[in-house]
């Protein structure tokens, strides 16, 4: 199976689709330095996920410049939902805050600055979705505190899950050890059902029995 050719047919089929696009998104940005955003086809399957559950609270981790956060948002908003998102470098927080103004979603947002750390374990609430997509070495760190806060029967969803088998750039490489140790806390887990998914850089999607 040709994996170029299959990426290169789908980006065709949706290239003039309406909607923002991940280098348009981009270009807009005056900040060189952040974490790298979701690919546009991962901002399509969070989006047809929330479109069909209708998650009334969602929480992400690893905000960067909001292009994410914005994807979900477009459709949050036709139902009245709420985004809860986490990002620890202040200056992209501000370039993201200022994203969601100019696409007229911030009052569907919740912008938190911060290590999620120190942030997570301190939340109350209780989410139908967590979109996990920040700094790759706290995800085992991070799980137990999502689980916590994951409503029965919600949906947590991870990117960049198939870093231990793709050919990174060498900068990349201590984070795969941390990503292959969250996979396999998923996967191993009572609470979860879950399935790997071979989109983008790898998402992984588990529901809370």
């Amino acid at each position: 199976m040709d994996f170029d050719k299959i990426d290169l047919y789908i980006k065709g089929l949706y290239e003039k689709k309406e909607g923002i696009k991940k280098k348009e998104y981009i270009s807009k940005t005056q900040l060189k330095d952040f974490i790298p955003v979701i690919d546009d086809d991962v901002a399509r399957l969070l989006k047809l996920i929330i479109r069909i559950i209708k998650p009334k609270k969602i929480l992400e981790i690893g905000t960067s410049i909001g292009y994410s956060t914005t994807s979900m948002a477009q459709i949050v908003k036709e139902y009245g939902g709420r985004i809860t998102t986490i990002e620890y470098d202040e200056k992209v927080a501000k370039e993201a805050r200022k994203n969601f103004i100019d696409a007229g979603l911030k009052e569907y947002i919740e912008l938190k600055i911060g290590d999620a750390r120190e942030i997570i374990p301190n939340i109350k609430d209780k989410f139908d979705l967590i979109f996990q997509d920040a700094d790759k070495k706290l995800y085992p760190e991070l799980f137990d505190h999502c689980l916590n806060i994951l409503k029965t029967g919600g949906l947590l969803i991870a990117e960049d899950t198939l870093f231990p088998v793709l050919d990174l750039e060498a900068k990349w490489s201590e984070l795969i050890e941390p990503i292959d140790e969250f996979n396999k806390l998923v996967v191993n887990c009572p609470k979860l059902e879950s399935s790997l998914i071979p989109i983008g850089d790898g998402v992984i999607i588990a529901v809370k029995k």
